[in-house]
């Protein structure tokens, strides 16, 4: 049993499941407004956090599913490859079907009981858009600008609207920047996965951003965007600390301008790497390398997405001093 619930938790991605519970954080901090009755609050809070995290689990396994034949290449991959082959697809196409099923019922009753139906639409335009982007015939990961629109609402706009709308329905000048932000943030630590599987894709000729741009454009792409959502996000949190009664909360945002520091060192040496591969001769040795530096992707996600977590549990509490 125990090796059936690690295989299934491979191949859902469970590693994500920090950066959805800051997409949750981020869109309650910015929606909520107390006093709200705390057993209400924890009610909302369980439900929008299942829905995003099934959805999330949904997209992976459509994903595990579509790639395999292109994993089977790649020995960073084989972990996934592996589980798949232990959990079996006829099992998964099952649990997808059942996700798929109760994940709209939860949906359905959320919207009905907060008298909200533009929640089940964002949830049916983000599952469709999650499945279309890994699965043929439309295979949006493979169509150039298509991909990072569909990931940009798909990791970052709908999972955080969702979780605000469900409080208010204004919206806040504040949180549109930190959205935009979020969202040019989101696609800025994508593309090093991107790069990650270059080789693989162009290989089985799939034009991502990444394969059409190159390697050194699209880390220098990253870097740009990581930069300019950093910045964004940052000047929206500190901004709604400013001019709230306990402006010296503010200080404490700093700290988001040293992790985008701290992560953009990474994309320089992958940004090196991808030149020095561009002008090497036997460039085999240097493709391994920017694969296997790449691969860190996830610990560099993980730094930005739970300190932007850091900010909105912060204002969470400015909210309750207030």
């Amino acid at each position: 049993m125990f090796e059936i619930m690690k295989s299934f938790a491979i191949i859902s991605r469970a590693e994500f499941l920090m950066p959805n519970l800051g997409s949750l954080i981020l869109g309650l901090a910015w929606g909520v407004t107390f006093p709200v009755s705390l057993a209400n609050l924890a009610v909302l809070v369980v439900l929008s956090f299942t829905i995003i995290n099934l959805s999330s689990a949904i997209g992976a396994q459509v994903n595990t599913l579509s790639d395999y034949s292109l994993d089977l290449n790649d020995y960073r991959k084989k972990h996934i490859v592996q589980a798949m082959d232990y959990f079996g697809r006829k099992q998964l196409k099952a649990v997808l079907a059942f996700e798929l099923v109760l994940t709209a019922i939860l949906v359905c009753a959320f919207s009905l009981i907060q008298e909200k139906s533009l929640l089940l639409l964002m949830w049916i335009v983000g599952i469709s858009l999650g499945y279309t982007y890994s699965a043929p015939p439309a295979r949006l990961k493979s169509r150039f600008w298509l991909a990072p629109a569909a990931l940009i609402l798909v990791l970052a706009v709908f999972p955080v609207l969702f979780a605000y709308y469900m409080f208010t329905p204004e919206l806040n000048h504040f949180f549109i920047v930190a959205l935009i932000g979020l969202a040019l943030t989101v696609y800025g630590v994508i593309v090093p996965t991107e790069i990650r599987d270059y080789f693989g894709d162009k290989a089985m000729n799939i034009e991502t951003v990444t394969v059409r741009l190159g390697l050194v454009k699209a880390s220098l792409l990253s870097m740009i965007l990581l930069l300019i959502g950093g910045a964004l996000i940052w000047t929206a949190f500190l901004l709604e600390f400013v001019f709230s009664p306990y402006p010296l909360l503010g200080l404490f945002t700093f700290v988001i301008p040293l992790v985008i520091f701290v992560v953009l060192r990474k994309f320089n040496r992958l940004y090196l790497l991808s030149k020095k591969y561009a002008a090497a001769n036997d460039n085999s040795h240097a493709g391994e390398e920017i694969a296997d530096f790449a691969t860190q992707n996830l610990q560099w996600i993980m730094i930005v997405t739970q300190t932007y977590s850091l900010m909105s549990i912060l204002l969470l509490i400015e909210k309750l001093l207030i």
